[in-house]
């Protein structure tokens, strides 16, 4: 009878060349701070809902129709959170990795929501969260995050 091995036909697997490393460096560098500007705009841009009423005004009625100060209030709150997000992708935690992905989604869907109150920047907000969830799933740390 023979002995079946399956360690014994496995290859070992070539260590990953230093330019594929640093590309996937690169790219949760790049997804930090595309996060961070996303942050950033939201939190700005709540700021200017909740600070004045009158900034944003929607021109047709929506089914999904809210307050300017509710909005302003839904982009702050995210806002934050994934400036949190952004700061553990610049540390290189792994919750950040999934955290990121799921606040991107729900900027997403809000400045979706936000679009009869002030297109232009809410299409611009949902394009870079697209980059940003492009960015973070791209990345795959070989043995864990890596610390940047």
């Amino acid at each position: 009878m023979t002995e079946r091995n399956p360690s014994a036909h496995r290859r070992v697997p070539e260590e990953e060349p230093f330019e594929r490393q640093a590309a996937a460096a690169g790219i949760s560098v790049l997804a930090a701070i595309m996060l961070f500007i996303t942050a950033a705009a939201s939190i700005l841009e709540g700021i200017s809902a909740i600070a004045e009423d009158e900034f944003y005004v929607a021109g047709i009625s929506y089914v999904y129709e809210f307050d300017a100060t509710t909005w302003g209030w839904v982009h702050v709150v995210l806002g934050v959170i994934a400036l949190v997000c952004s700061i553990g992708l610049m540390s290189g935690t792994a919750w950040a990795r999934y955290a990121a992905v799921g606040i991107a989604a729900l900027v997403i869907i809000a400045n979706f929501l936000s679009v009869p109150y002030y297109p232009a920047w809410s299409i611009l907000i949902i394009a870079m969260s697209v980059v940003v969830i492009w960015a973070v799933t791209a990345w795959h740390p070989p043995h864990g995050p890596s610390r940047i």
